[in-house]
């Protein structure tokens, strides 16, 4: 438990002060790390309300970072329950 906390206000410091990529580097190292990290979401959400600008080559979205951290939340929450357990993935495809 306090590991997730520790690790979470670093995180909100990297997304104050430290560039958007190491923040990035974070931000999957929890998610793989820790089950439903949510506060990955939430931090770039933060990130996105200080720091983003729509552009154009994403259709103006201003939250495009916290769109991506989600869907990088679930697709790795996937992987992690695959891999656990790989018999369920060859019942299901059989």
């Amino acid at each position: 438990m306090w590991k997730r906390i520790i690790f979470s206000v670093v995180m909100l410091l990297s997304v104050l002060f430290l560039p958007f990529w190491i923040s990035v580097i974070l931000g999957v190292l929890g998610i793989i790390y820790f089950s439903y990290f949510f506060e990955v979401v939430a931090l770039f959400l933060l990130s996105d309300l200080l720091y983003g600008v729509g552009e154009m080559r994403y259709f103006q979205i201003t939250f495009i970072s916290s769109i991506i951290s989600f869907l990088i939340l679930i697709v790795i929450k996937f992987l992690k329950k695959k891999l656990k357990n790989p018999s369920e993935s060859l019942k299901l495809s059989l």
